[in-house]
């Protein structure tokens, strides 16, 4: 069946509370507005986005929202939604839309949320973060500064009050492979001292086995991450030959729906971790 589209006066669209319902993408206020200065029925709505009119009214009552992206283009394309009306909603314009491919407006879903200069600025939020948290993920070279000492940044948020169990995840530097030597020589270190750090802190994790859940494993690429993820959260810096990890700027990475980055990282830490060896008893 043919989708006839609603056209609402242009003036509509640059009221301020129907774009802070845009950037805030909550359809059911749009409808709601639809209804009001259009006129249309329910059923009108539903048909001019391709949507079961019982959505629609559980939309306009705030029972359901939406969060798939080709529904949003349904509502955009619908409502005949202009331009800067689709970008606040997170589309690209229509013109844009139609040259192929899913297309979005990343800047409307921002992953990366705050930037901290170094990892000492971030340590309160962290350690927060960390002692609620039901999972745990940690990437390093030896991390003595975040899991492997008793004043380290995590290591006094693992314990749980309640007597649950926190499920920690832990990446090391394999102590005998090339790339630990080859870090070594980029910040003017001998690789038995950094090899002797990986094992001290392999040993004070095992030692976490009565209060967590506690994986540990080797990798053997040279380091480029530095990772921790806190839930939904991603705290990520960079290894490079001018500094060491915790002096990097520190980039705090949320899920979002359809961004990239939360996801590409724990991506890489779970196939980091499924390629890794377990560390011997």
């Amino acid at each position: 069946m043919s989708l006839l589209p609603i056209s609402l006066p242009d003036s509509v669209w640059q009221r301020a509370d129907l774009r802070e319902a845009l950037r805030a993408r909550d359809v059911g206020r749009l409808f709601r507005y639809t209804q009001q200065f259009s006129g249309a029925s329910q059923a009108r709505i539903a048909s001019a986005v391709d949507m079961a009119q019982g959505r629609v009214n559980e939309l306009i009552k705030g029972r359901r929202t939406v969060r798939e992206l080709d529904v949003f283009e349904r509502v955009a394309d619908g409502l005949t939604m202009p331009d800067d009306a689709r970008h606040l909603l997170g589309l690209a314009s229509r013109r844009e839309a139609r040259g192929g491919g899913r297309a979005f407006d990343l800047s409307a879903f921002p992953e990366v949320v705050r930037v901290f200069t170094e990892q000492a600025a971030a340590a309160d939020e962290i350690q927060r973060a960390a002692r609620t948290a039901d999972e745990l993920d940690v990437l390093a070279v030896r991390g003595l500064g975040l899991i492997g000492l008793n004043d380290s940044l995590l290591r006094s948020s693992l314990t749980r009050p309640d007597g649950e169990r926190l499920r920690l995840r832990v990446l090391l530097l394999d102590p005998e492979c090339s790339a630990l030597a080859d870090r070594a020589a980029e910040i003017g270190e001998s690789a038995e001292s950094m090899a002797n750090g990986v094992r001290l802190t392999a040993a004070r994790l095992r030692d976490l086995v009565d209060v967590c859940d506690v994986q540990v494993r080797w990798y053997r690429s040279l380091p480029t991450w530095r990772l921790i993820r806190v839930g939904k959260v991603v705290y990520v810096s960079a290894f490079d030959s001018g500094w060491e990890g915790h002096e990097s700027a520190l980039y705090k990475v949320m899920e979002t729906p359809y961004g990239p980055l939360y996801r590409g990282f724990r991506r890489m830490f779970n196939g980091l971790m499924d390629d890794g060896a377990l560390l011997p008893a």
